[in-house]
């Protein structure tokens, strides 16, 4: 026993190489079993069903254009190269 160490400091340093060693076997085989896949499930095929909501009948609106005159095409180019900087 070193001098320098009073028992209940012994005792401490002890019980927390103890600690160390298990938790360092604990990590081990838990990053085995990972990567064997045994302990690995997999996701399920269908998010899970929400009774409480109704059903979505369509995904969103629908996309809608509008077409430029040739002043508004000019002028949206014109801003393009000052917020561009002119490339």
């Amino acid at each position: 026993m070193p001098v320098h160490l009073t028992p209940p400091q012994l005792t401490a340093l002890t019980v927390l190489a103890v600690a160390s060693v298990a938790w360092l076997m604990f990590m081990t085989r838990m990053l085995r079993r990972s990567r064997s896949g045994d302990g690995v499930h997999p996701a399920p095929l269908a998010p899970p069903v929400l009774p409480g909501l109704p059903c979505q009948q369509q995904s969103g609106p629908r996309l809608e254009a509008v077409e430029l005159t040739p002043a508004e095409k000019d002028a949206f180019a014109g801003l393009v190269r000052q917020l561009g900087g002119g490339r």
